[in-house]
């Protein structure tokens, strides 16, 4: 194993509290958090089954996840700052996403837990008061860096769709707000599956001057597995799917305006079944199976515009954190030995300003 003899930066975690803030199992949680086989239950039936599908199981979702939690999912490890990247929150027209941000400030990020770098935002730059909503989140942190839209929507119906249409980033109205983030110095966290990655190719010739990361190496699903209706069910459909990721993530790596995060690669939709085998990842499971996409990342972006991200809790359905940071600097470490402090720090400081 190599030994990271640094802080380490993660800036990509999510907080969320369902027992105190409007979050989309609210009202379930609060009706049966004292019975979690019962709550899983109703979750499973009042939820659409893409969505189940899609995050593997329910107790992760339904539970807080809070500065403590994550500092005791990071172990040994230390993490010198994090950023918190939107989760969806259950208010999310309008203005009500400054809430989140709000929440976040709120919560006890200090030296007996992990310190808050920065704030990714929700704002959505089709809303006709875009601009107004960045200066709301700014009001609300000193510490927001940027906005993320997700607009992973995947042909597959049975997959589920994380946004309203299927283009997302090639909407006009999202296009002219998106002006805004410049004229801000704000980032923007780009989230689509892999089929999606021309979109966020053309997004980023469009705006040069904004900083693009593409979160999560742009989620190839169905990539380990079948998932879906018809998604990765053959082994000749998974290796399309890779080559077809490889082809878009090479040209994205031209782009010196993107990023990406060595992120999210243990979330079920990519094909895992590590939590229906009621299990987790081994480290070298790990390793083995994101070893190939880590080393294409790197191979296509340089050391210098990857940094690793956790996704945590949500990749926690698969593995540990400590195993995905242990074999993830494995393999990183294969190519760029000396450049491990830019993947897992320098990198993710420079992008997000901290």
């Amino acid at each position: 194993m190599h030994q990271l003899n640094f802080p380490i930066i993660d800036p990509h975690i999510h907080q969320w509290d369902p027992y105190n803030t409007p979050h989309a199992a609210a009202l379930a949680v609060k009706l049966l958090g004292k019975h979690p086989k019962l709550l899983d239950k109703m979750v499973r039936l009042l939820k659409p089954q893409d969505l189940i599908d899609t995050i593997g199981l329910t107790s992760h979702i339904t539970r807080p996840y809070l500065p403590a939690d994550y500092k005791a999912d990071i172990a040994h490890y230390y993490v010198e700052q994090i950023v918190h990247v939107e989760a969806n929150w259950h208010h999310s027209k309008g203005k009500g996403v400054i809430e989140e941000t709000l929440f976040i400030e709120s919560l006890p990020f200090n030296a007996e837990t992990v310190k808050l770098g920065g704030i990714v935002a929700a704002a959505d730059p089709r809303n006709s008061n875009f601009k107004k909503i960045l200066k709301l989140h700014l009001k609300a942190s000193p510490r927001l860096r940027g906005i993320r839209k997700m607009a992973a929507f995947h042909e597959d119906p049975a997959i589920h769709a994380w946004t309203d249409e299927p283009h997302l980033y090639r909407n006009k109205k999202f296009l002219k707000g998106f002006e805004a983030l410049a004229q801000l110095n704000l980032s923007f966290d780009a989230w689509t599956y892999s089929s999606q990655l021309r979109d966020v190719i053309d997004l980023a010739k469009q705006f040069p001057e904004t900083s693009i990361v593409l979160d999560h190496l742009g989620t190839p699903a169905g990539l380990f597995g079948p998932v879906g209706a018809y998604t990765g069910l053959t082994k000749t459909a998974r290796e399309n799917i890779f080559f077809r990721w490889q082809e878009d993530i090479e040209e994205l790596g031209h782009l010196p305006n993107v990023y990406s995060k060595m992120s999210g690669l243990f979330m079920p939709v990519l094909g895992h079944k590590f939590h229906q085998e009621k299990r987790l990842a081994t480290k070298t499971e790990v390793f083995d199976l994101a070893y190939p996409l880590i080393s294409h990342a790197l191979q296509c972006f340089g050391p210098y515009r990857i940094m690793f991200a956790s996704n945590f809790p949500m990749d926690s359905v698969s593995t540990s954190l400590v195993n995905i940071i242990d074999a993830f600097s494995d393999a990183a470490a294969i190519s760029h030995p000396d450049h491990l402090q830019a993947i897992f720090r320098d990198n993710a400081k420079q992008f997000y300003r901290l």
